[in-house]
């Protein structure tokens, strides 16, 4: 089952209809941040065994979460999404 509104607990993140995913972008001070960031947020999805489409250039981290398995954003997704948020929490909002 795909999933296309964010839940209330989501506020950072948006719906992108053309790639069916979450979306959320992060702003870290310098390269350093965001590459530790990326390495929390690696392992937390490796133990998920859900990983996130992303994309980093210097202190920006761009994240996209999306099911392949159901063509579209499930219950996976927002759990993983939620967890990002534990790890980066509101500061690093882009």
């Amino acid at each position: 089952m795909t999933i296309t509104t964010i839940p209330a607990d989501l506020p950072l993140w948006r719906y992108y209809a053309d790639r069916r995913a979450l979306y959320r972008r992060l702003t870290f001070g310098d390269f350093a941040e965001a590459l530790g960031i990326m390495v929390r947020i690696g392992v937390a999805a490796d133990k998920a065994d859900h990983h996130p489409e992303w994309t980093n250039v210097y202190n920006r981290l761009d994240i996209w979460l999306t099911t392949h398995d159901t063509g579209g954003v499930s219950e996976r997704d927002h759990a993983l999404a939620r967890v990002i948020d534990a790890i980066v929490g509101p500061a690093a909002a882009g």
